[in-house]
C-alpha cells in the first residue's frame, strides 16, 4: 500500500482494463490522483475519441502525446535491419518502447511518483513497458496482473462502480493498431483450426488478379520516395498502407511464441512494412557482398529479437546498429516492386553501388578483366577436393574392416 505518493500516471486507452484501473489505483494502492496518458503512434481517430470521452466521464486529468514521427523513424530503422519476428514484421513490439518513453517523460513532468499499465500477466506488453519504466525511480504498478483480475470480474466491477464502459463489450476481436501494423487476436482466432473470415481485415482487401508496379527509392538504407515522390516517414508509411492494402499485400496468420513461453495465434496486417522490407532486402542483394549479407542476417536476427522483447535501447542493439549502419552506406538506389496475388515481389533494382558486372555474369562474353572461362578449370579441380579425399578414406576403411565369422564366434 502506497502512503507517501499522491499522483500516478496510467497508460490510458479508455478501454475496459485501463478504465477499471483508475479507481483501483486509488482504492487498492492509495493514490489520491490518477493521470491518464495516451500516446499517438498512428491509432485510428476513434480510439482517441474513446479515450477522451472516458477520461471526461471519469473526471480524469488526461494527456495525448503525438509520437508518430518518432515511431515512424524507428519503423524505418527496422527496415534497415530487415526486422521480423518468426515471419512477420514487428509492429506492436516497436511501438511499446516509444509509448513507454513518452508516458515516463510526461509522468515526471507532471510530478508523478508512480506509473501504471493495464496489461495482464500473460502477454508481452507488460515486459516491454516495464523494461523502460524500471530504469526510473517511479513505482511501477500493474493492477490487472497483481490483483489477478479476469475480464468477467472487470465487467462486474465496472457495472458496480458505474464506470463509463459499454459492459466491457469491445468487439469479438482484440485489436491493436498503429502506423506500422494491425494485429487481431482472441475469440474464435484462439482456435488454431479456425479459418478467419474476411471481416477480421480492415487494411487489406482480398487479393485479386490485378497487378501494379511501384518504385521505392532508398538513401543509406532508408526509403525516401515512392514513384519518385519524396515523402517523410509518416506519410510514406501511410501512403503504402493504403496503396498496397488495396492489392491484399501484407497479411500474416501464424502461431507466435511469446516471451513467457506461451504459444498464441496471431493475425496481422502490414502492407507498407511488407513492401518496404521486401524492397530493402532486394536492394541489399545487389549492393552487399556475400560475406556481408551472410553476417548481416545474424545481426538482423539479433536486432529483431531485442526489438520483440522491447529492449530497443539495450547496449547490444547499439553495437548491432554500428554494423548495420556501416552496411547501409551503400544501400542507395531504386527498387521496383510488383503487386500481384497478395504478394509484393521485387522485379527490378538499380544502384550506383551494385556489386555486379553484367559483362562478367553474361554467357555471351569470353574474357573479362583478363579472366577467361578456362581459368575456372583449376578452381573446379580443387573445389570439393577435401570432401572427396575424406570420402575416399572412409570408403577404404569400410572395405578393410574385418568381417565377423558366420557362426558368430571369434577368429582365434
Amino acid at each position: 500500500m502506497t502512503t507517501e505518493s499522491t499522483k500516478i500516471a496510467l497508460a490510458f486507452s479508455g478501454g475496459l482494463d485501463t478504465t477499471v484501473c483508475v479507481p483501483l489505483l486509488k482504492e487498492e494502492y492509495g493514490y489520491d490522483e490518477v493521470v491518464g496518458i495516451t500516446v499517438d503512434v498512428g491509432q485510428p481517430e476513434a480510439e482517441f475519441d474513446e479515450a477522451e470521452e472516458t477520461a471526461d466521464a471519469l473526471d480524469l486529468e488526461h494527456y495525448v502525446i503525438d509520437a508518430k514521427a518518432e515511431f515512424a523513424n524507428l519503423c524505418l530503422d527496422a527496415v534497415k535491419a530487415n526486422a521480423d519476428y518468426q515471419g512477420y514484421p514487428l509492429g506492436t513490439a516497436l511501438a511499446r518502447p516509444i509509448i513507454a518513453e513518452a508516458i515516463l517523460e510526461k509522468a515526471k513532468e507532471v510530478g508523478c511518483t508512480g506509473i501504471a499499465h493495464g496489461c495482464t500477466g500473460k502477454g508481452n506488453d507488460q515486459l516491454r513497458f516495464e523494461a523502460v519504466w524500471r530504469e526510473s525511480d517511479l513505482e511501477v504498478i500493474a493492477p490487472v496482473r497483481e490483483l489477478g483480475l479476469t475480464r468477467e470480474w472487470e465487467i462486474e466491477y465496472a457495472a458496480e462502480k458505474n464506470l463509463p464502459v459499454e459492459s466491457g463489450n469491445e468487439g469479438a476481436w482484440s485489436i491493436d493498431t498503429n502506423l506500422w501494423s494491425r494485429s487481431v487476436e482472441g475469440d474464435d482466432l484462439e482456435d488454431p483450426s479456425f479459418i478467419p473470415s474476411e471481416d477480421i481485415y480492415e487494411w487489406t482487401t482480398a487479393p485479386t488478379g490485378e497487378t501494379e508496379l511501384v518504385e521505392i527509392t532508398f538513401e543509406n538504407g532508408y526509403p525516401v520516395a515512392v514513384d519518385g515522390e519524396q515523402l517523410d516517414a509518416v506519410s510514406l508509411i501511410e501512403y503504402l498502407n493504403e496503396f498496397a492494402g488495396k492489392y491484399g499485400i501484407g497479411r500474416t496468420d501464424l502461431m507466435e511464441d511469446r516471451m513467457l513461453g506461451l504459444k498464441v495465434r496471431e493475425n496481422y496486417e502490414h502492407p507498407a512494412a511488407t513492401v518496404l522490407l521486401n524492397a530493402h532486402e532486394g536492394l541489399e542483394q545487389l549492393v552487399l557482398t556475400k560475406e556481408e549479407r551472410s553476417f548481416k542476417t545474424q545481426i538482423d536476427n539479433q536486432w529483431a529479437e531485442k526489438a520483440y522483447e522491447g529492449l530497443i535501447n539495450a547496449p547490444l542493439v547499439t553495437a548491432l546498429e554500428g554494423f548495420i549502419n556501416t552496411t547501409q552506406e551503400r544501400v542507395t538506389g531504386t527498387v521496383t516492386v510488383k503487386f500481384q496475388g497478395g504478394q509484393a515481389r521485387v522485379v527490378a533494382r538499380e544502384s550506383d553501388f551494385a556489386v555486379y558486372s553484367e559483362s562478367a555474369a553474361s554467357f555471351n562474353t569470353e574474357t573479362v578483366d583478363g579472366i577467361t572461362q578456362a581459368d575456372a578449370t583449376g578452381v573446379a579441380k580443387y573445389h570439393g577436393f577435401q570432401s572427396r579425399l575424406a570420402n575416399s578414406i572412409l570408403k577404404g576403411a569400410k572395405q578393410e574392416a574385418p568381417t565377423p565369422m558366420a557362426d558368430g564366434g571369434e577368429d582365434q
